[in-house]
């Protein structure tokens, strides 16, 4: 089965307004990604992702098309589908970085393979290791303060036991925030915070002492992107556990991570990483020293959040019983990109067992829809 034609489609959809995020990187208030859609001589489609913020990993959606259409694809073009590890590694030769657009090929080669093999990708990663369904923590906004302790009461209703507090910002106003949010949802309930690298070493070992009454479970990313020394420190002085997201993009980061012990738990995902292969090499890497792994989030469409949930429901070092990823991406916005969406119930996210990812896309309507 070989890879003949291909076509990008780049829908703009908003968030809906109680699920705009604000971050240390900005305001994100709608979404434009890029889809794909592979055929192959024997007819079959498969389809993939790239879910770009230009903030976070540096790709835009025209670069991603770009890149796509003249670099990546011209370089796999009439390759064999089945021979996904080779297909990974010309993506790499012929690019370095641009992670979020390699992994629409990869998704959409895989989601052909287990339609050709009448299987989910699950099964062909090696099966379930875990339920379908999948609980998720809820990422909250950097909010003012009313806005949090209402979202706070909002999301314990919704049934969600784990809120992520994004921080990063003015560290008078994260602490504030995190205290707030820490009240409205009483002492059970587990609360991790997200800096998205917005704090320096020094503020983020003086906020979480200010925060230390708080019971903060996790602390994700924050010390700048690349300072691995930094995020050592935090960690060694701080006393609290790290989850390492935004400095860990590929396997020499992660080797990086564990050699300088920065972290107790490393996010992964396929957009982030180049493909569900490149990370299952860091969630393998991370289970060979003790490190378990969560699904981190880039407020994905159905495509990749399907993908992201082969990966989490194959690979035992996935650890989101202990730490709860982010699989609800598509119901931060106001539509859906599939004909079949996945199913999204409050913090539970239950992937769809038809072959391949598992997500259909209607792509004449799409494509009408980006034309106008």
């Amino acid at each position: 089965m070989k890879i003949n034609s291909f076509e990008t489609v780049c829908p703009t959809i908003p968030l809906k307004p109680a699920y705009h995020m604000i971050t240390a990187l900005g305001q994100h208030i709608d979404s434009t990604y890029v889809l794909l859609r592979l055929t192959t001589d024997n007819g079959l489609e498969g389809f993939g992702e790239a879910t770009v913020a230009v903030r976070w990993s540096g790709e835009t959606p025209a670069g991603a098309v770009d890149v796509i259409q003249h670099v990546l694809m011209p370089a796999i073009i009439d390759r064999e589908v089945e021979d996904l590890e080779g297909i990974a590694d010309q993506l790499d030769r012929v690019c370095i970085g641009n992670w979020f657009a390699k992994s629409a090929i990869e998704m959409a080669c895989w989601d052909l393979l287990g339609k050709q093999q009448q299987k989910p990708v699950y099964e062909l990663l090696g099966g379930a290791v875990r339920p379908l369904t999948i609980r998720s923590r809820f990422s909250m906004g950097a909010y003012d303060i009313p806005r949090a302790r209402q979202r706070a009461e909002q999301l314990v209703e919704l049934g969600f036991t784990t809120i992520k507090v994004k921080v990063g910002t003015d560290p008078v106003e994260d602490v504030a925030r995190v205290r707030a949010v820490r009240e409205v949802i009483g002492p059970e309930l587990a609360i991790v915070i997200d800096a998205n690298c917005g704090w320096s070493a020094d503020t983020a070992i003086e906020c979480l002492a200010q925060l230390s009454d708080c019971n903060v479970g996790l602390v994700e990313q924050p010390t700048p992107k690349g300072d691995f020394q930094a995020l050592a420190r935090v960690r060694r002085e701080a006393g609290v556990r790290i989850l390492a997201d935004d400095i860990c993009f590929n396997l020499t980061d992660a080797q990086e991570l564990i050699h300088n012990q920065c972290c107790d738990a490393i996010s992964v995902y396929p957009g982030k990483n180049g493909g569900i292969i490149r990370s299952r090499q860091i969630v393998d890497l991370a289970a060979e020293h003790g490190i378990p792994c969560s699904i981190g989030s880039n407020l994905e469409y159905d495509v990749a959040t399907a993908a992201m949930g082969h990966l989490v429901v194959s690979h035992p070092n996935m650890k989101v019983e202990e730490i709860p990823g982010d699989l609800l991406g598509p119901d931060y916005h106001q539509q859906s990109v599939a004909i079949n969406p996945i199913a999204i119930e409050g913090p539970l996210t239950t992937l769809n067992q038809t072959p391949g990812l598992g997500v259909q896309l209607d792509w004449e309507s799409l494509r009408n829809q980006c034309d106008q």
